[in-house]
């Protein structure tokens, strides 16, 4: 049986409304929500930076490339590396090039 060769994943655009909240704040709110992996990734101009301080942390996906995170902070809250985003994707994860995700386990809610 020979092996066949990887699928790419599927990114969806989806075209409701969805915003993160933390401790009472809305971080991000947008209509223009590409779907990654079960995340929602948000346009950066939605983002309230305000609400985020850049982190050193950064991670490597096989397929989406090295990502950087922020921590949310709100008042006296706090989340370390709450948000990600990929700034220089690789191809087939383009479509999230200038776009950032939430770490929901951490307390972040995205509805």
């Amino acid at each position: 049986m020979g092996l066949l060769p990887p699928t790419l994943p599927l990114i969806p655009v989806v075209r409701i409304a969805m915003k993160a909240i933390f401790n009472g704040q809305v971080l991000a709110e947008s209509d223009d929500i590409v779907m990654v992996d079960g995340n929602p990734y948000f346009p950066r101009p939605s983002m309230r930076p305000e609400f985020f301080r850049e982190s050193t942390h950064t991670t490597v996906c096989g397929w989406k490339g090295t990502a950087r995170y922020w921590d949310v902070v709100v008042g006296d809250q706090s989340v370390a590396n709450g948000v990600w985003a990929y700034d220089t994707p690789k191809p087939d994860a383009e479509s999230i090039r200038e776009r950032f995700a939430f770490y929901r386990g951490k307390g972040v809610e995205v509805s």
